[in-house]
């Protein structure tokens, strides 16, 4: 039976007491090897964090430039107001996401669903939709003088909507790009879980919602705090969506400073506020997530779970999916086809270039390549080895994912400069930023997994003879395969949008799907903004169906 603090053993024949002796003692020696992290694990790991630090180290060295002034910048009321904002943005964007996600999720996993697989590639799309893209075709369509409002002048005379900008806009935006991060962290999880404990709570008279929520959610508590991490850190670094909406947040003030005047102290100043957010939210999510072990403790190989016959549920549930898939994915890709259609009745020439898709692609593979192999040592030390180090290493991980990618962009920037010319404007400093940027995406899946593995199993590999490298690439990684891919999957379709550091960090002549958007979107130019935004969805449903069909199948 799988226990959610499983550590027993299964009774086996009764050996002779020498034999019981030095299997204890084999056992005992392999655990007590596990206290101190090897340097296959640790030394990848700590390489991985000091890159991470490069972001913080050029924002302490442009902050020690400014001194008082930006103490006093800091201790403005606006500040204050700011930090409010975000928080508040950041909490409300989780919690919706959350709501959304987990239903999602289970229904996608444990249920009769129809056309399931469909429904789990396109509930994960709206993750490649770059959040500014977002915000202009919601304004587009939903704004006082938008699409539903030119529908509804007629028949009902509607003259103009209530107005979507602020809190209100910001929040249905962020929320619809961000959902994906959670739905694919607790989809993989609940895919890994062993049924074993919900079938114990079944046969002694539980019902389904008191199964559900007395023992599968606890059990889903790592992959809710990974997912609610990345939702949370996402909002705070984001900046397309809140300005075009025009709610004041960090990021939005962070840009503002930064465009107001040369001297980029004072910028500096509040990113490194933010990161100390950061900071606070990673303390919560430590916190939330407990000492509770959740590796499957019994032998043998876990079960998949029967699916559940949703019976007259099934319409609701297909309407949730509908619905959601409608405002995340249709409503955006509807405007972009409507800002085509117009061109092409303009006269306007359909100019597909497909050296963005080839670029887009390339970058987002290697990518995604590098994080998870960066992530899986990161991942081992702090599930296997938790201690002060690991904890160091993994807030080091998820610092830059808060910061906004002009900032890590600008840091990249500076140190390729002045200390790595050779590397300066390479693709090898492009994909360095974008692991930077993306790390805690693969670093929270592949926890997640690990955290569902038995450590016994490793131990059992290192008994054998196995070095700590060996395990880890032969025995961990293949376990830990579900979650490695919906970390990589994150890594790619995120990739494949961001803006600021491809922007700064190409090669001369390099360009993406992202740029290609933003290019034609800053001239107002709809219309060309439409092809390549319809094909970064295009491109990035290819990989998102190939790693649903490949969950199922597991």
């Amino acid at each position: 039976m799988a226990l959610l603090s499983g550590d027993i053993l299964p009774d086996q024949a009764q050996p002779s007491v020498r034999a019981r002796h030095a299997t204890r003692q084999a056992h005992d020696a392999v655990r007590g090897s596990r206290l101190m992290p090897p340097l296959a694990i640790w030394l990848p790991a700590a390489l991985v964090a000091l890159l991470m630090c490069l972001p913080l180290a050029y924002l302490l060295l442009r902050t020690l430039g400014a001194g008082e002034v930006a103490l006093g910048l800091l201790r403005r009321p606006r500040t204050l107001q700011v930090i409010g904002n975000s928080a508040l943005l950041a909490l409300t964007v989780t919690a919706l996401s959350a709501f959304l996600a987990v239903p999602l999720a289970w229904l996608q996993a444990r249920t009769d669903l129809p056309l399931r697989r469909l429904w789990a590639v396109l509930t994960v799309l709206p993750l490649v939709i770059p959040s500014y893209v977002s915000a202009y075709t919601l304004v587009a369509a939903l704004g006082p003088k938008g699409l539903l409002q030119g529908a509804l002048a007629g028949p009902l005379g509607i003259q103009r909507l209530p107005e979507i900008y602020g809190f209100g806009g910001a929040t249905l935006a962020l929320t619809l790009c961000a959902y994906p991060y959670l739905l694919l962290s607790v989809r993989a999880a609940l895919r890994g879980l062993d049924p074993a404990c919900e079938e114990a709570a079944r046969g002694l008279g539980s019902g389904a919602w008191r199964v559900f929520f007395g023992v599968t959610l606890p059990q889903l508590r790592p992959a809710l705090g990974a997912g609610a991490l990345l939702v949370a850190l996402y909002v705070l670094s984001d900046f397309g969506a809140v300005a075009l909406l025009q709610y004041d947040t960090f990021t939005r003030a962070i840009y503002v400073q930064y465009q107001a005047s040369f001297d980029r102290t004072l910028a500096a100043a509040l990113a490194l506020v933010l990161v100390a957010l950061t900071a606070v939210i990673m303390l919560a999510e430590a916190h939330t997530r407990g000492r509770a072990r959740y590796a499957r403790g019994g032998v043998g190989v876990a079960r998949r779970a029967r699916q559940v016959a949703l019976g007259r549920w099934r319409w609701p549930a297909l309407l949730l999916h509908a619905l959601t898939v409608a405002l995340g994915l249709g409503l955006p890709v509807g405007v972009l086809l409507s800002w085509l259609a117009r061109g092409l009745a303009a006269g306007e020439a359909l100019d597909v270039v497909w050296a963005p898709v080839a670029g887009s692609v390339l970058v987002a593979l290697l990518a995604a390549v590098v994080t998870i192999l960066a992530a899986l040592p990161l991942a081992i030390l702090t599930v296997r080895y938790p201690g002060p180090l690991a904890s160091a290493i993994e807030r080091l991980a998820y610092a830059g994912y808060a910061l906004p990618g002009i900032v890590i962009a600008l840091a990249f920037v500076f140190f390729g400069a002045n200390y790595a010319p050779v590397l300066y404007q390479t693709l090898a400093m492009l994909v360095l930023a974008y692991l930077v940027r993306f790390l805690p995406q693969a670093v929270g899946a592949a926890r997640t997994a690990l955290l569902q593995i038995s450590p016994h199993v490793e131990e059992a590999a290192r008994g054998l003879g196995r070095s700590p490298h060996g395990v880890a690439w032969s025995v961990t990684a293949p376990l830990a395969r579900s979650g490695l891919l919906a970390g990589g999957a994150l890594v790619f379709l995120t990739t494949m949008k961001e803006l600021p550091a491809t922007l700064l960090l190409s090669p001369i002549g390099f360009e993406t799907l992202a740029t290609s958007i933003w290019s034609a979107t800053n001239s107002a130019l709809f219309s060309r903004a439409a092809v390549p935004a319809l094909l970064l969805v295009l491109v990035s449903a290819v990989p998102v169906a190939l790693m649903v069909r490949r969950e199922v199948q597991e």
